[in-house]
């Protein structure tokens, strides 16, 4: 299974608590160093069914200054994903993959039904 993470992100540290709570094995990826590329994130987007709005972190500063906001709703589906694949800072986190299952942020209720 790999997780996909941005260390000093508090969410992705509950996620983490909660896979070794409950010992799971993973490969942790810093989402930053090793920013995913876009074939990656074409495959997890088509495996997770989730528009692709929800692969974004919008909470987080970058997406802010870009106006992101205003943007991608006439961005095609292809420039968005690029624009994930150049910097790892713009992608929601953390993400599990885990065979056919790709999870986007971390709820524990659908981690425990998915991860388990």
């Amino acid at each position: 299974m790999l997780f996909l993470c941005y260390p000093k992100c508090s969410t992705c540290q509950k996620a983490m608590k909660w896979l070794d709570e409950h010992n799971i094995e993973y490969t942790q990826r810093h989402i930053a160093e090793d920013n995913p590329a876009y074939e990656e994130l074409k495959e997890w987007y088509d495996k997770s069914g989730l528009p692709l709005k929800k692969f974004f972190n919008t909470s987080g500063m970058l997406y802010k200054e870009m106006q992101l906001k205003d943007k991608l709703p006439a961005m095609s589906e292809e420039e968005q994903l690029e624009l994930l694949a150049g910097n790892g800072m713009l992608v929601k986190r953390p993400i599990v993959i885990k065979g056919d299952t790709v999870l986007v942020g971390f709820k524990e209720a659908e981690w425990e039904e998915k991860v388990k």
